[in-house]
């Protein structure tokens, strides 16, 4: 006979409700078998190494990105999911990659520089030679007014950013200040928390932006430089996307992100009036012949006949930008999620509902994937008109957040999950899982479950160095996994699984949202 964990006979670190907790079961038999097969048996770091070092960065509908769906369904497969599929969700748009960058400086002296093309822009054509031009605009009335010739030149945009020397740590963890904080309700806040000065800002630089790509467009230049500090230095730098998807888009001039202090060397000579010279070359290719994006998708399929329709699903982003291998962003999730799985089977917990796993397309270009999978199979956002599937959907968990161990559960603002997921976590404390906060989280793909009135949650993480280092940089690769840090999220994640798949009742939902957009009406 299971043991049962009766959660509000255990003390507690934070305030939780007794009477609900009394009555919510918590399987300490199946935790232990979870946490064995977890942590004596984990296959997380080899997908994870799979993922990265082998299969590379996954840009979404990019051959990579294709080659690794398959992979993934595959494994799945031999784990012992079922019906394991790419599953269609809709229209992306054209795939990207890039075959060769090479930036340098050749006079005065000889400089290879650390460099990344955007997504979505094109490749030179071949090598370009020649001097820079250094264009440094505060005005849309500047970009206007510049009348130097751009033809064929290479651009650097702006001139040198600061490069602080960073005295804060460049990982930390969570620790009881923090943790209290989170669990801590947030304050009400009038006016929205707008800066209105801020705001002004961003639009203005905004429109120059804008304006010094139309001019550069107009006049011919060759190919655009330019660089990042926002959370990096020591040749950590940020890219993502300067073209379109679109098939039938205008084409992008050739655009490469370069290592902050690489490019400042190049602006600062030029600042200096001294005579610069350099080469360029971008090889990418623009992938036209399968638009459609797909999510990985599998199932363990639950025992229980009464059950057995209703769903738990387990997900997280499979797409990653490419200036790495997307392993912290989003690798080290996916192959959590999988792994989380792998345990359940492995340990020979049969659980009363499906639990579905998903992996998950398009979320760096707005979270299209697992919206289009709600939109497909829940409900419609914009009319809240729902499918059949809908009343079966028991909860969905979401880890996205760098490879961090879990500290403890977003609840969105369904105080209804607070004691359930408190009495759940009792058993886990010793992980480190101590959290409960009624706070929203987004961003992230639980969102669009949360935003149609379905049970969809993000786990709290230590971020170690995920937005001072890794987050979108060249610097997201396998290193930056911390092997028991991905081992025990997958437990803690095949943990929730459990439960929720087990519990006689589905999560408690919050009210169902109001449409953003009234349906078309027959007045007659």
């Amino acid at each position: 006979m299971k043991r049962l964990l009766a959660a509000s006979l255990l003390a507690t670190t934070l305030p939780l409700a007794p009477a609900a907790l009394a009555d919510e079961p918590v399987d300490l038999d199946a935790i232990a078998r979870i946490r064995a097969e977890g942590f004596s048996n984990s296959q997380v770091m080899d997908m994870i190494w799979h993922l990265t070092d082998h299969l590379g960065p996954r840009l979404t509908n990019s051959p990579q990105d294709r080659a690794a769906q398959l992979w993934a369904a595959d494994r799945l497969d031999e784990m012992g999911l079922k019906n394991a599929r790419l599953d269609p969700w809709g229209e992306f748009g054209r795939g990207w990659t890039f075959e060769k960058v090479t930036v340098e400086m050749t006079h005065p002296t000889y400089m290879p520089m650390i460099a990344i093309p955007e997504a979505w822009t094109p490749g030179t054509g071949g090598v370009i030679e020649g001097e820079p031009v250094l264009l440094d605009f505060n005005s849309v009335e500047e970009v206007e007014a510049f009348e130097g010739d751009l033809k064929g030149r290479i651009v650097l945009m702006g001139g040198p950013v600061d490069v602080s020397t960073p005295f804060d740590p460049i990982a930390d963890r969570h620790d009881h200040g923090s943790l209290e904080e989170i669990f801590m309700a947030p304050e009400g806040r009038s006016g929205g928390g707008f800066d209105p000065a801020r705001i002004e800002e961003f639009r203005r630089r905004r429109a120059v932006q804008r304006a010094v790509t139309e001019k550069l467009r107009e006049a011919g230049a060759a190919a655009i430089l330019e660089t990042n500090t926002s959370r990096g230095s020591y040749g950590v730098f940020f890219v993502g996307s300067g073209g379109s998807r679109d098939i039938d888009a205008e084409p992008a001039i050739p655009s490469i992100v370069v290592a902050p202090e690489h490019y400042n060397r190049i602006a600062r000579l030029l600042q200096n009036d001294h005579k610069v010279e350099m080469r360029v070359e971008v090889q990418a290719t623009f992938h036209d012949e399968d638009l459609i994006g797909r999510n990985v998708i599998a199932e363990i399929p639950g025992s229980d006949p009464d059950l057995k329709d209703e769903v738990v699903m387990l997900g997280a982003h499979f797409d990653s930008w490419h200036a790495g291998t997307g392993a912290t962003d989003n690798g080290a999730s996916s192959a959590v999620v999988m792994e989380a799985a792998r345990i359940l089977i492995d340990a020979g917990l049969k659980p009363r509902r499906t639990i579905r796993v998903a992996l998950w397309s398009g979320e760096e270009q707005g979270l299209l994937g697992s919206r289009g999978y709600v939109a497909k199979h829940f409900a419609d956002r914009d009319t809240m008109e729902t499918t059949e599937e809908y009343d079966n959907f028991a909860a969905y968990f979401n880890m996205d957040n760098g490879a961090g161990r879990f500290r403890g559960i977003y609840a969105q603002s369904n105080a209804a999950v607070r004691p359930i997921f408190e009495a759940w976590i009792e058993p886990l404390k010793d992980l480190g899982v101590t959290t409960v906060t009624i706070r929203d989280t987004g961003s992230t793909d639980h969102a669009a479950f949360d935003a149609v009135g379905l049970p969809g949650f993000q786990f709290i993480q230590d971020r170690v160095d995920y937005f001072s280092r890794t987050h979108h940089s060249n610097m997201d690769v396998y290193e930056r996994v911390i092997p028991a840090d991905v081992m025990q999220a997958a437990v803690v994640m095949a943990t929730f699984a459990w439960h929720a798949a087990n519990r006689d009742e589905k999560l408690p939902r919050k009210p169902m949202p109001e449409p953003r957009v009234r349906p078309d009406r027959d007045d007659d």
